[in-house]
């Protein structure tokens, strides 16, 4: 008899008034979850991780933005949070006081992704205004990608963990994925090099998430056309596309398996990716959540992220509710 793993849904996070649209976690703080949401907020939450149901508290709620909070990132050392919202700029939050350390203003249209890189020299952000904004950590804006750029909106950027090998992500509403690499000089406080690496064709829809593999070798998108694609970021190679069987909303890496999680209009599917035993394993479909009747609209999985040892996917949904997986093992 073997042992197999499958995700159990051991608990709910209530708090948000709006939409949950953005997670994020740290490997240096295994207790906490950022998440943010259309009510214009960001929540700090105290994780329990016992058999308690809730599974956790906010501690804390950042508050300031005027309009949606599209996306939300917690820095590496798990000191600070960075947030991009439909108010056109983002903001800085030094977590243990919940207070605004800076705020960014350099979009003209609204903030829809936000990121650290890997050793937190750089800000990136994505915007409706078609650009990619680089900035420091102090707010000032470094770098305004025009050329070479997306020609709508961008939707998703993210950075590679990879500290040898400095480079982001970026997708958008053209339908592209663009690789960018890129060097910091420190001294002089600026981008001393910025070069598009690859454009990677294959999307026939708009895509909304990206992702990059815990080596920083593989990337992954998906958006409306329902496929997860999975992309070589070394060799500039496509590897393979995963019928979702829906709009992808958001799209994740495991950290420590070699596992993919697409949040779909239906569900959330994961896939294993060895090429030997790989496959759809699962569909999460709460059993909480009612069936859409004939006026009333599905309830939606619209944000993913996992928790720094691997053992935990956290899913926030349109229903202002988060829900928790936890990964267990059973005998076949």
């Amino acid at each position: 008899m073997s042992q197999t793993e499958r995700l159990v849904l051991r608990g709910q996070l209530r708090g948000h008034g709006g939409w949950v649209t953005a997670l994020s976690t740290s490997a240096n703080a295994p207790n906490s979850l950022l998440s943010a949401s259309r009510d214009k907020s960001v929540i700090l939450w105290t994780l329990t991780q016992g058999e308690d149901a809730k599974y956790g508290y906010p501690s804390r709620r950042f508050t300031g933005h005027s309009h949606f909070v599209q996306d939300v990132a917690m820095s590496a050392d798990a000191h600070f949070a960075l947030s991009g919202s439909w108010d056109g700029t983002l903001r800085l939050w030094q977590l243990d006081t919940g207070n605004t350390v800076k705020r960014f203003v350099g979009h003209s249209k609204d903030v829809l992704t936000v990121g650290f890189a890997a050793d937190n020299t750089l800000v990136g952000s994505g915007s409706r205004d078609r650009t990619i904004n680089l900035w420091n950590a102090l707010g000032k804006l470094k770098l305004s990608i025009t050329t070479d750029g997306h020609t709508d909106w961008v939707s998703c950027l993210r950075f590679s963990p990879n500290l040898q090998r400095p480079l982001f992500v970026s997708v958008g509403w053209d339908k592209m994925v663009k690789v960018w690499e890129y060097a910091v000089d420190r001294e002089r406080q600026r981008i001393s090099n910025l070069s598009l690496t690859w454009n990677f064709i294959g999307h026939t829809e708009y895509i909304n998430a990206c992702t990059i593999s815990p080596d920083g070798s593989l990337c992954a998108t998906g958006g409306k056309d329902g496929t997860a694609m999975l992309w070589h970021l070394t060799q500039g190679e496509h590897v393979v596309s995963l019928d979702a069987g829906g709009v992808i909303h958001a799209i994740a890496f495991s950290p420590i398996r070699f596992w993919l999680c697409a949040a779909t209009d239906s569900c959330i599917k994961i896939w294993d990716l060895h090429p030997k035993n790989g496959g759809e394993i699962e569909s999460l479909k709460p059993a909480d959540i009612p069936a859409p009747g004939k006026k009333s609209v599905p309830i939606q999985c619209i944000s993913l992220t996992w928790s720094g040892d691997g053992q935990t996917l956290f899913a926030g949904y349109t229903d202002n509710v988060i829900r928790v997986w936890h990964v267990e093992k059973y005998q076949e």
